[in-house]
């Protein structure tokens, strides 16, 4: 909970008067400008609204509706998108780890301290990833301290040693070509010959695709060859010396594959030897990587002596660079480097160099850390949040719809419209921006609610104030729209400040709250000022009615 005060809060004093009924005769002059046309055009564009906000949260309730059997049912691929897709919940609402980290830099020199935090978060992101946890939150804390929050992970110990353990990077020369394919065809024929009196099957290599002259799985088949990897047949077919390791994941049109590579068991080299890695765009003087994206490797004395000996008697094969188990990349040796000074090219894009880089910095220079505060939620606990939360929320929207109706009568009906429409657009809005909904957030939500209605209570009060002067109804709700609009902007205006800024400088459960109260704010006064105007215009220009029920 946060102490302090709320601005922005513009709530005006309420006069309690009766529903005012205004019979009029029509006039010789103009009431507005309101045509079909432009009516037409607004109905379309909220209809339209509504149509993409409702196709939008179509896969939350489909995937948080669905039991864990029928989710176990669908394809990896598809369900990893649908819950992509999906209202991400927080660690509060679905159980998980909350990790606070401090990284050691006592026994590291200032120049090596610079970026520490840096390079030990990406090493963190990377095993995480590897993991599989979904939208996990990875974030610098201070100036030595890296926040965790893992939602649905439920193994406490096996978190604990994945993210605390050392970084290791390695340099495996990966196999010849011709191994390669004699291993594949060797794999097929043992599997072959054990499931199936069909000896020309291949029920290894089917499983995999060929992309720029690696060997590549589809992700749908990962989990398979994964399994078939550990089977003991396939583990004789495999050349004594290479062992097979997973590569990096990447998407091609549209379809995501995970490499595959044939490396040495036996490192060549750690990363204990590299002192420095650097992302940089190839010199214009060498055609070959003029304007290109690359990677520059230093390496200490040792690792010079070591790394000339290995690019030297190996050129012409390729290196897995590989940080915890997993090939990140795997450069072609061109040449023999003497001067323990490499450059790793045929990189796509200077971000991926980049990232390359700070991964290689991470792996040779690991820094290291220590828990300081750790916290589990129990998926019940998360459960019964959520419950709490949501019958908060029904509670708050079933009050605030009743005082609107018996307060204004018809006029609080098409409030409580623009209500709904307010938290549909909401809910929308977190899943279109991939935001991580939480319990403050939910807490923002509510508070939205009560917010909600407050634009409309002020342009009511002024068309009451119009009708109580003599003027028409269409004439008073025009006005009473265009001269409460400035005030309903700027109490906005001031509350939307506040909240950006606890998002901004807000960590955790405070920017959580920042998000969904910022939302609320834009998605009410759209709802309160554009929506709920439509309908008085419809009620007023088409359906002709001589009175508002106010």
């Amino acid at each position: 909970m946060v102490d302090g005060d709320i601005f922005g809060l513009a709530l005006p004093s309420l006069t309690v008067f009766k529903s005012v009924k205004y019979n009029w005769k029509p006039e010789i002059h103009f009431e507005g400008g309101v045509t079909l046309k432009s009516l037409r055009w607004r109905v379309a564009i909220v209809v339209v609204f509504i149509l993409v906000a409702l196709w939008s949260l179509w896969p939350t309730f489909r995937y948080y509706s669905m039991s864990p059997q029928e989710r176990a049912k669908l394809p990896r691929s598809k369900l990893a998108s649908l819950q992509k897709r999906s209202l991400n919940l927080g660690l509060d609402l679905q159980g998980g780890m909350y990790l606070l980290l401090e990284v050691d830099k006592s026994k590291l020199s200032p120049e090596e301290a610079k970026g520490a935090v840096d390079r030990a978060i990406e090493v963190i992101r990377n095993r995480v990833d590897q993991w599989g946890v979904f939208e996990p939150s990875i974030q610098k804390v201070g100036e030595d301290r890296i926040l965790i929050q893992l939602p649905g992970v439920l193994d406490r110990e096996r978190a604990r040693q994945l993210i605390g353990k050392t970084a290791l990077l390695e340099f495996r020369l990966v196999a010849p070509d011709n191994l390669i394919m004699e291993t594949l065809e060797r794999i097929d024929r043992k599997l072959a010959a054990a499931d199936s009196a069909d000896t020309n099957s291949r029920p290894f290599t089917s499983l995999l695709n060929s992309y720029r002259g690696n060997i590549v799985v589809p992700e749908d088949n990962v989990a398979k060859v994964d399994s078939l990897l550990k089977d003991p047949r396939v583990k004789e077919a495999i050349p004594k010396g290479y062992v097979f390791m997973w590569g990096k994941w990447f998407e091609s049109n549209g379809q995501k594959f995970r490499s595959l590579y044939l490396v040495e068991a036996k490192p060549e080299l750690t990363g204990a030897y590299l002192k420095d890695a650097r992302h940089t765009i190839g010199s214009a003087s060498d055609p070959n990587i003029a304007n290109q994206p690359i990677v520059l490797l230093k390496f200490n004395r040792k690792g010079a002596a070591r790394f000339s000996e290995i690019t030297g008697r190996n050129v012409g094969r390729r290196l897995a660079i590989v940080l915890d188990g997993v090939v990140q990349s795997a450069p072609v040796i061109r040449e023999r480097i003497p001067s323990g000074n490499a450059q790793i090219t045929g990189i796509g894009s200077i971000e991926e160099a980049k990232e390359l880089a700070v991964i290689l910095r991470a792996g040779a220079l690991p820094a290291p850390v220590k828990i300081i505060e750790e916290r589990s939620v129990g998926p019940l606990l998360g459960h019964d949040s959520i419950k709490s939360g949501i019958t908060a929320l029904i509670i708050g929207f079933l009050l605030v719809v009743i005082f609107m109706v018996i307060y204004y009568n018809v006029s609080g009906l098409i409030a409580d419209l623009a209500l709904i429409l307010n938290l549909i657009f909401i809910f929308a809005l977190l899943v279109g921006f991939h935001a991580t909904l939480t319990l403050p957030g939910l807490a923002g939500i509510i508070l939205t609610v009560g917010m909600a209605v407050d634009a409309n209570v002020l342009i009511f009060e002024r068309i009451r104030e119009e009708l109580r002067a003599g003027k028409t109804p269409k004439m008073a709700v025009n006005a009473g729209y265009s001269r409460a609009t400035v005030t309903v902007f700027d109490a906005n205006v001031t509350t939307l400040i506040a909240a950006l800024v606890l998002y901004k400088f807000g960590t955790g459960p405070i920017r959580g709250f920042g998000v969904t109260l910022s939302i609320g704010i834009i998605v009410s006064f759209f709802t309160a000022i554009f929506v709920t105007k439509i309908v008085f215009d419809y009620l007023l220009t088409v359906k002709k009615v001589k009175t508002i029920k106010i």
